[in-house]
């Protein structure tokens, strides 16, 4: 079989640099930090999602990605391409990081719709894939899923892409998740509410505050303010989209301790809580705020601020009841 385009098979995609999915805007990067630049580059959440026809033995999926430094310590961990059909895991497929290669995936032998996750080490960049002993086409659109966060919502600590609780939430909806969650970022950036008001979307959901706690600390004040205001922005763009605010999950050495401005993450989570209630009640019908107190305990942490898998899958469920009135009324663009 020939080799195909991935353009119309790729999901979980914002922009395109080139080929390269990416997940900030390229043509605007100059007024972001840093280092939510650099995250931005990573392919986080990015899949290849296609219908294949009964009989189809496998697909190859052909790919690039950047070799590792000889220093680098994580340089001997291979590539885990792992293949999902609706919310079950089918396989993974393994492969050491190179310039470009090859990857094959067996497929069940009565065809249906399927997911890849890629590896999100070393940037892959798909370049074209084919059926074996079959034919693939682009899986049916799913309604676009913005959800926009830190590294809890960029999936650190989960044990595969496909663990992360947008990932697992999208699954469980049937929804198309873009992933916009920037490890050490999500300090309610601005640029980035522009960025999210540019992008079509069905669902938008906003998970940040934690990293306002230490990483860049600020006042219960200046986050009303700074929620109010990314809201404003983004509702520029989808001034009628269902949009959730979820606020910080559980950090217990940040809960009662104060900032270097005095402030406790319990205030700010209030805070932020306080600012969508407020949104919603001046006539924002299309705005709900979830508290993420709650939904973890401390057995659900892998280092004290990241979940484990158990606790995205509780993060996941949580969200997914959240928005799942909202869904069942929603249609793919």
């Amino acid at each position: 079989m020939r080799w195909l385009d991935p353009a119309p098979f790729l999901r979980g995609t914002a922009w395109l640099d080139g080929p390269r999915p990416v997940r900030a805007d390229p043509d605007d990067l100059e007024r972001l930090p840093w280092d939510v630049a650099a995250r931005a580059a990573l392919p986080i959440g990015v899949r290849i999602e296609f219908t294949a026809e009964p009989g189809t033995r496998a697909v190859e999926l052909r790919y690039r990605a950047s070799v590792p430094r000889p220093d680098d310590p994580l340089g001997a961990l291979r590539h885990c391409f792992a293949l999902w059909q609706g919310t079950r895991l089918v396989g993974e497929s393994w492969a050491a990081p190179a310039a470009e290669a090859t990857v094959t995936l067996p497929l069940p032998v009565d065809g249906g719709v399927f997911a890849v996750h890629l590896p999100e080490g070393q940037a892959p960049v798909p370049v074209a894939l084919r059926a074996v002993g079959g034919a693939l086409s682009p899986a049916p659109p799913r309604p676009r899923w913005l959800v926009h966060g830190d590294s809890i919502t960029e999936g650190w600590w989960a044990t595969r892409p496909a663990h992360a609780w947008p990932a697992t939430a999208g699954r469980r909806l049937g929804l198309d998740p873009v992933n916009l969650g920037y490890a050490g970022g999500a300090r309610g950036e601005l640029p980035l509410a522009e960025h999210l008001a540019r992008l079509p979307g069905e669902l938008i959901t906003l998970a940040f505050g934690t990293n306002c706690w230490s990483r860049v600390p600020a006042t219960p004040d200046w986050l009303y303010a700074t929620v109010r205001a990314f809201v404003g922005l983004v509702r520029r763009g989808h001034p009628d989209t269902p949009l959730l605010i979820v606020s910080p999950v559980l950090r217990p050495e940040a809960e009662h301790t104060r900032n270097a401005l005095g402030a406790t993450l319990t205030e700010l989570r209030r805070a932020m809580e306080r600012a969508g209630r407020d949104l919603a009640a001046e006539g924002d019908g299309r705005l709900r705020v979830l508290s993420g107190r709650p939904i973890l305990g401390a057995e659900h942490l892998a280092d004290g601020l990241h979940p484990d898998d158990a606790g995205h899958a509780r993060i996941a469920a949580a969200v997914a009841e959240a928005l799942g009135p909202w869904v069942r009324a929603t249609p793919a663009s």
